[in-house]
């Protein structure tokens, strides 16, 4: 058993309470977590606090952080086989997935964020009165940032690495399903001598625990959530009570459109991966398939086929493609909507343990559970359509908008489309491509405010206007 410890103001601690870690393939233990509660919140967000008002890392500049970020990035690289098992033994993701996919695109995320501070530009307003007007962005102050379990070393850089960017102090708490990457990545920062306290790891539980209690904090100038609606929700409610700003992504249905004049061979494979990539546990998965009526026989026989292909088993192993869900409490989620599914199983439904195979359903209709709620699984309903406005009428009928995806040849079309589409994201022809400067978030109940580039320069700062008399 490993032993995973809060990582308070510089000093890794797991004496108290635990909770064990269980890996979704073995369904055993595999860690040692520390339990933290509202005694620990309070111990973490009062190092964050001294370590932003008296310590050095609010005054350094744009070049010293970021030279450190940049060190703790190669740190991350260097430590890829260690920080993928952590992933891998947590949630049940395939190792080549966690190692090939999520730590290199960690690493880009410091960087990317350590030189977008350092070369962002801020506004200079000439005025014709004698005066003129320059703005700055100043850190937030101390930042709690809550993440999910289905990339849990990911989205902790997400929220991490441009809340540092800015000179911010961090207090993150992972998910109780995946705490192990999150210890990993603040003794790694500590190594790269990003000082103490600057960035806090605190484990435990939401609702009367440690989460509920981070939120709360009247100390806490900016909250970043990712993960359920319901729990931004509430999250939202805790945080009006001290004014303070939430970013909120939330949970996503994603709409897949395919029209009759896409490529065949690309449209069925980046839908495949929509779907199916990390088990279906993603916010953006192409959960809602809409296939032009024209094509739909041929697209369902490639699309079911390249499904039944997919290698499924121990995601420790190399050629490992689809792995167990991420806990039993998820597994059950997820077969809950397979045990009376509504539609036609075309493939997949339930494994050995807790693995759900690339599940295909036809015929579902537009007003059932399965159409309407995240499922967050290896699920997908298939749908036919005949006119563009019928698919974007079928797109648009949903609680959520986080992203949307459009096949199509036509580029007038593709345009068309997209304009159309109430989703944060939409993709043309691929699937999960990200430029880090892009506006990430939701429409709905995906979410509130966007995050990137200088998105997230305006969340985890205050933006200040100078004013200046010129002498004349």
């Amino acid at each position: 058993m490993e032993t995973f410890g809060h990582v308070i103001d510089g000093q890794e601690t797991s004496d108290g309470a635990t909770f064990a870690s269980v890996d979704p393939w073995t369904r055993q233990p595999w860690s040692d977590v520390a339990l933290g509660g509202a005694a620990e919140a309070d111990r973490a967000v009062t190092s964050a606090r001294r370590a932003f008002d008296e310590g050095p890392w609010s005054r350094m500049g744009y070049g010293e952080r970021g030279a450190l970020l940049h060190k703790l990035a190669d740190l991350i690289e260097s430590h890829a086989d260690e920080l993928a098992a952590a992933d891998s033994h947590d949630m049940g993701k395939p190792v080549a997935d966690a190692k090939g996919k999520d730590v290199p695109r960690t690493a880009q995320n410091f960087r990317f964020f350590a030189d977008h501070a350092r070369l962002a530009t801020a506004e200079t307003l000439p005025m014709d009165t004698g005066h003129h007007t320059y703005t700055r962005y100043e850190p937030a102050g101390v930042v709690a940032a809550i993440a999910p379990w289905n990339f849990p070393l990911m989205l902790e850089s997400w929220k991490v690495a441009p809340a540092l960017a800015w000179g911010n102090t961090v207090v993150l708490k992972p998910a109780e399903d995946s705490p192990a990457s999150a210890t990993i990545l603040a003794r790694l920062a500590l190594e790269a001598g990003i000082p103490p306290g600057v960035l806090n790891v605190l484990h435990g539980y939401g609702p009367g625990s440690a989460g509920e209690a981070l939120t709360r904090d009247k100390r806490v100038d900016r909250i970043t959530f990712t993960g359920e609606s319901a729990t931004g929700r509430v999250i939202t409610e805790a945080a009006a009570r001290n004014l303070t700003p939430v970013s909120l992504e939330l949970g996503g249905k994603g709409a897949n459109l395919v029209f009759d004049d896409a490529d065949l061979d690309a449209s069925v494979d980046w839908s495949i991966r929509a779907i199916f990539t990390n088990a279906g546990q993603v916010c953006l998965a192409g959960s809602r398939l809409y296939v032009q009526r024209g094509i739909l026989d041929e697209f369902l026989d490639r699309f079911v086929a390249a499904a039944e292909a997919m290698v499924i088993g121990d995601p420790r192993e190399a050629s490992t493609q689809i792995g167990p869900l991420a806990s039993e409490t998820h597994w059950r989620k997820v077969t809950g909507y397979l045990s009376e599914p509504a539609g036609k199983v075309l493939t997949g439904g339930t494994g050995d343990g807790w693995v759900v195979r690339p599940t295909v359903i036809v015929d579902a209709p537009a007003d059932s559970a399965i159409q309407r709620e995240e499922v967050f699984g290896p699920v997908v309903t298939v749908t036919p359509f005949d006119t563009e406005d019928e698919a974007v009428s079928a797109a648009n009928d949903s609680p959520y908008g986080l992203n949307a995806m459009v096949f199509t040849e036509n580029l007038s079309r593709a345009h068309r489309v997209a304009a159309r589409l109430r989703a944060g994201t939409i993709w043309t022809n691929c699937f999960f491509i990200r430029d880090l400067r892009a506006p990430f978030g939701g429409f709905a109940d995906s979410g509130w405010g966007r995050e990137g580039g200088n998105f997230s320069r305006e969340f985890f700062t205050e933006p200040k206007a100078v004013v200046m008399a010129i002498r004349q």
